[in-house]
């Protein structure tokens, strides 16, 4: 629909699970193929004998890792002309830029080795401003950056509000045991090598702990106090006639979730990486039409590509590492058609892990606009300053 309005003389053909080479094979002049990257993946040694005249990666952040393969296939790409377009150029830290600018222009900032060198840890380890303004000044003539405010006069504003959710004594001393058993399990291993990963691990248990004890111990008698906490939210929003996405990081959290719901008789749509994409896409249109108050979705699999403006409630339950990847779910309501005041709800138990996340998000947040609004800010995370979130939470 989109290509048929802004450009009516190209011929649009899609990559899809049907006669790939015979699709490829007989691209001409002003046609667009159009795939995904999971395709790309699989058929990059069909696609890369094509000299192209442009290659548009939209959501480019796919491939801000360069060790995955998405990202190595997306380099074997022939093509007289790159463009690529993100939301969050830069997510965690600025490797990732390194691999964006590596893509649309090659040699621009050297070797990884050569930029983290010159930028890398200067600007993120050592604060140093010369470094930022020379990366600044060196990227900026490659670069269009329009935030929303500026190019969306017409959308309703956005609120957010962020939850404190108070544990019952019970739910706290089933959370600090954990907390206390982490620490003993950190310091008392012997193995050296991936410390950083056990760390990460006893972090992610503990965060499961926060969104509800049967995340942990399938069998315990202790409540969640935050899905008491989403009931209410859940009940006063139908009560005024509105729509919600709900999102978690876990599927199992959200399998509980959907428990509480089908007691309650209360109509959702679901989706989650497994959810095939022609039932996604079925999900989200019957949404869009009318059916479900609420819309559970797995926050990687469903927040980046999809339009749900018939909510104007977003509630995230649980806290990720990058607050970019929060932001653009919630962009899937807050968007183009939108008509509504937006609100964003963010479930945050106190005194734990959860409330430490959120306390780096700023730092998150500043990074990506360290190159563009003039803030430095160091993004990377230690084992040890890992190790510290779970002894001072």
């Amino acid at each position: 629909a989109e290509a048929a309005r802004f450009a009516p003389t190209l011929k649009l053909h899609t990559l899809t699970g049907i006669d790939r080479e015979a699709v490829v094979n007989s691209l001409g002049h002003r046609d667009i193929l159009v795939t995904s990257y999971t395709l790309l993946q699989q058929e990059v040694e069909l696609l890369e004998t094509i000299r192209w005249q442009t290659i548009v990666l939209d959501e480019a952040q796919a491939i801000k890792n360069a060790a995955t393969k998405r990202s190595k296939a997306a380099m074997r790409l022939n093509a007289r002309f790159r463009l690529i377009t993100t939301g969050t150029p830069i997510e965690n830290h600025l490797g990732e830029l390194w691999n964006l600018f590596t893509f649309i222009n090659p040699g621009l900032l050297g070797t990884y080795k050569q930029f983290n060198a010159r930028y890398g840890i200067p600007i993120e380890k050592h604060h140093d401003r010369a470094a930022r303004l020379q990366l600044k000044k060196l990227i900026r003539p490659f670069m269009l950056r329009r935030i929303k405010s500026q190019v969306l006069d017409e959308l309703p504003p956005r609120t957010e509000i962020t939850l404190r959710v108070e544990m019952k004594d019970d739910e706290m001393a089933f959370y600090e045991a954990i907390r206390q058993q982490a620490i003993e399990n950190i310091e008392g291993s012997a193995q050296k090598t991936g410390r950083h990963l056990q760390i990460l691990a006893e972090i992610m248990r503990l965060r499961r702990a926060c969104c509800n004890p049967k995340l942990i111990d399938e069998k315990t008698k202790i409540s969640s106090t935050k899905l008491r906490v989403f009931s209410e939210v859940v009940e006063e929003l139908l009560g005024g006639r509105h729509k919600a996405l709900v999102f978690s990081q876990f599927t199992g959290h959200l399998a509980l979730i959907r428990e509480y719901l089908d007691n309650e008789g209360i109509h959702y749509k679901y989706l989650d990486g497994t959810t095939p994409a022609r039932e996604r896409q079925r999900q989200v249109e019957a949404f869009q039409a009318g059916e479900g108050d609420l819309f559970l979705i797995s926050l990687k699999a469903g927040g980046l590509g999809l339009n749900l403006t018939a909510a104007d409630y977003v509630i995230h339950m649980d806290p990720w590492w990058n607050p970019a990847v929060e932001d653009q779910a919630a962009d899937r309501a807050h968007r183009i058609g939108q008509k509504r005041p937006v609100t964003v709800y963010r479930l945050v138990t106190a005194n734990t892990i959860e409330e430490k996340i959120v306390r780096l998000h700023q730092e998150k947040r500043d990074l990506a606009n360290s190159l563009l609004e003039g803030s430095d800010v160091s993004a990377r995370i230690s084992a040890s300053e890992l190790l510290e979130l779970i002894r001072s939470s």
